[in-house]
């Protein structure tokens, strides 16, 4: 199917989050040289950049790998809500896993928080930091109940909230709701611009442009990358939203990539403050933050797997809708997606990548709550390299296997990319480049071959090959970001083939379509 953007005015015709804009963002060369340093950190989102931060401030030599820039990624599109409230998520813990774990995991998201705002506070750190309580609504009778068996696993591991009758505006469908108290939210580049100086003062290196793609283990872990340069330590940190190095962990059959859609808007009516997710499908999130004096409400939901269901611009529409339902909107100010890891049990992976490679750690899975799940993994791993007891090891660690969900979800997501897999190499598009207007993608077919095809703004068409090159599952086209999507892994790559998001390493095989017709098999690859 041909998909377009947006054509109503309404929303902006490029996604970009709010939080990269009035930002002065420093910039870092690209490495050149070999180096060994201390602790190599891969990826410059919260994770990487908090544990850099920490971790200069043992004295130890830093050195952070960022393929693209600092705070593009997924911790540069969040909604930026700090709280351990995620989602309804407490009640299955205790019934899966025990009070204990869903007591340690509670724990370690709110010493995260707390984290937060003491670095704040330490440093002055001028981010938008504010106290809010967090709510968890329902609008249908089955999620009241579920509200309130959530409500009674709170009680059973001594979280500060419970039921509330009422929520301070009006939700079509409205039940009940869920408070978490004393939760906060931020500014998160405001932020970790502001560790990224304290890093560079202390004397932590950080490169930009620079793609890990394999690491040599042993005694010292080299990380290597795609330019042929090895940085040693006596740790790796992968950092890297998706594991760019897996090991034996498998973490391809262990995850699930997610996507959301957040619109940030000027309305008609006020916001009345606190932080609001909605239980029911679709899901609805909702908060406010400032620009220049002025007030925005984020609204983010429409939850999806990466690459599959409908026309990615349905969902800001959707967004939009609710919005004007809500709170009367002025002006759409920003849009943009977020995607975000989704483990087998919902809890983050981690620690060792995997046993008997202690010295190469990962963190990846925090299930688009990374803003304390990220700060708690950076904490956890400071305490690992320091040798120092951390009771959220056992919580997070990638080893851990739990018979009951784990099982049921490993064959459950595992069935779901064979179903696609085939399904991309069984369907044949019927569109073609001729039918294309300006701004539109879509699957084509040339000379009985898949193709993708995109036609830009000043006409240019680019074509690429839609096998993705992780495991060869057939992506699809994504209008709201223009970019080609995996459904089975989530990689995504740009309209030009380039890699946006991992597991994939390598670009889509790109093609001049003016010459495709003089192709041969041969040259065609096939």
């Amino acid at each position: 199917m041909v998909q377009q953007n947006d054509s109503s005015g309404k929303l902006p015709q490029t996604p970009e989050p709010y939080w990269r804009d009035f930002i002065d963002l420093p910039e870092f060369p690209q490495l050149k040289e070999d180096l060994e340093v201390d602790v190599v950190i891969v990826g410059g989102g919260i994770t990487g950049l908090t544990s850099a931060y920490l971790l200069v401030n043992e004295g130890l030599k830093v050195a952070v790998l960022e393929a693209d820039r600092l705070l593009n990624g997924t911790t540069g599109h969040t909604t930026a809500k700090v709280t351990a409230q995620h989602d309804l998520i407490y009640d299955e813990f205790i019934q899966n896993f025990g009070k204990s774990t869903a007591r340690l995991y509670y724990e370690a998201n709110t010493d995260a928080l707390n984290f937060i705002k003491k670095t704040v506070k330490e440093h002055n750190i001028d981010c938008d930091f504010s106290e809010q309580d967090a709510y968890l609504y329902a609008t249908t009778n089955e999620y009241v109940t579920k509200l309130e068996k959530e409500a009674k696993a709170y009680e059973a591991i001594g979280i500060e909230g419970g039921l509330v009758d009422n929520i301070p505006f009006n939700i079509d469908d409205y039940k009940k709701a869920l408070v978490m108290k004393n939760q906060a939210q931020f500014h998160p580049v405001k932020y970790l611009v502001h560790l990224v100086g304290i890093i560079k003062e202390k004397g932590g290196l950080i490169f930009e442009h620079t793609t890990a793609v394999n690491i040599e283990t042993g005694e010292k872990p080299a990380v290597l990358t795609r330019d042929d340069h090895r940085v040693t330590g006596n740790y790796v940190l992968s950092c890297s939203h998706f594991p760019f190095y897996e090991g034996l962990g498998f973490y391809s059959a262990r995850m699930y990539a997610d996507r959301s859609y957040i619109i940030a808007v000027k309305s008609k009516e006020k916001f009345p403050g606190g932080m609001y997710l909605s239980v029911d499908e679709p899901s609805r999130s909702l908060r406010s933050t400032t620009i220049n004096g002025e007030e925005l409400i984020i609204i983010g939901g429409e939850s999806h797997k990466t690459g599959q269901g409908k026309d990615t611009m349905e969902h800001y529409k959707a967004l939009e809708t609710f919005g004007e339902q809500v709170f009367g909107l002025n002006e759409i100010a920003y849009r943009w997606s977020a995607q975000d890891l989704v483990t087998l049990d919902k809890i983050p992976y981690v620690g060792e990548i995997t046993a008997g490679q202690p010295k190469v750690l990962v963190a990846t899975g925090y299930r688009k709550w990374g803003m304390t799940n990220g700060t708690a993994a950076a904490l956890l791993f400071r305490d690992i390299i320091l040798d120092i007891k951390n009771p959220y090891r056992v919580v997070y660690t990638p080893s851990r296997f739990y018979a009951h969900p784990s099982l049921k979800n490993f064959f459950k997501a595992n069935a779901d990319v064979v179903k696609h897999l085939i399904k991309g190499k069984v369907e044949l598009p019927y569109n073609n480049i001729d039918k294309l207007s300006k701004d539109e993608g879509a699957v084509i077919l040339i000379d009985g071959h898949r193709k993708g095809a995109y036609k830009d703004t000043e006409g240019n068409v680019h074509v690429v090959d839609t096998t993705c090159t992780h495991i060869g599952c057939e992506v699809e086209w994504n209008s709201g970001e223009r970019s080609w999507d995996c459904p089975c892994h989530g990689s995504r790559f740009s309209y030009t083939g380039e890699v946006l998001e991992g597991p994939a390493e390598k670009p889509l095989q790109k093609y001049d379509y003016k010459m495709l017709d003089n192709l041969t098999s041969e040259d065609s690859g096939y």
